[in-house]
């Protein structure tokens, strides 16, 4: 995959890692980036061609692909969190959002975009994942039954796209200094630091990026005789 002339698609594009993502694939030589959010009006990245897109809609995701022909790079990065564990008073509610957005979401983009991408010599799937994808907080346990859904769907449409040269990359990565997370006191990366980490191995090659010291822990943690999954976590201090 070479940013050089590529066209992409960035969901959530109007703030945070989906507005970083949508200004550095426009600087690394992006022909075009299409940016994506549910109200079109709230992209104001100079340069990017904005389209109005609810992930979780089928008929605006389809509508969405057989307008958008020249894409091969899908950047799967819009998200919701609801901040609930699976026993609090919403949490089925929760769960049920979150899984709308961040597996489903993916899932449909990922099922109407294939064909594209295969026109289009293959390219490439970004899915912005977590390092909750992993372990959970005792307060958003749901959020990250939706990333560990996503994680799998991730690996899943790696295997199933490998025959059309599709390139399938999954981002995991601890706190990001953006709204999403702005009321959380502890250590945060800042998204124009993980975007490039991102870029550069989707050029090498790569299948996996592990952006912060947190997620690359956790990674490893996942194999200890006490899997660091066992365990629920401090949860971080709003």
């Amino acid at each position: 995959m070479k940013i050089q002339d590529s066209v992409a698609l960035v969901t959530g594009a109007n703030r945070g890692l989906g507005l970083a993502f949508t200004r550095a694939l426009l600087a690394g030589g992006a022909r075009k980036v299409y940016a994506a959010a549910r109200d079109p009006a709230s992209v104001k990245q100079a340069g990017a061609q904005t389209i109005r897109l609810d992930v979780t809609k089928p008929g605006e995701v389809d509508a969405a692909a057989r307008e958008l022909g020249d894409v091969n790079l899908l950047v799967n990065n819009a998200g919701i969190i609801r901040g609930s564990g699976f026993l609090g008073p919403q949490g089925v509610d929760a769960v049920r959002a979150e899984l709308e957005t961040n597996f489903f979401g993916p899932l449909i983009l990922a099922r109407a975009f294939a064909p594209v991408l295969a026109r289009n010599g293959g390219g490439a799937i970004v899915n912005v994942l977590s390092v909750l994808s992993w372990v959970s907080f005792p307060t958003s346990s749901t959020y990250s039954a939706s990333k560990a859904a996503a994680w799998s769907l991730s690996n899943g449409l790696r295997n199933e796209l490998s025959a059309q040269g599709t390139q399938v990359l999954s981002l995991h990565v601890g706190f990001m200094d953006t709204d999403m997370v702005r009321h959380v006191a502890a250590p945060k990366s800042q998204p124009d630091d993980v975007v490039r980490q991102v870029l550069v191995a989707l050029e090498a090659g790569k299948a996996e990026i592990l952006a912060d010291e947190i997620s690359r822990q956790v990674k490893k943690g996942l194999s200890a005789d006490a899997g660091i999954y066992l365990s629920a976590p401090a949860s971080p201090t709003p």
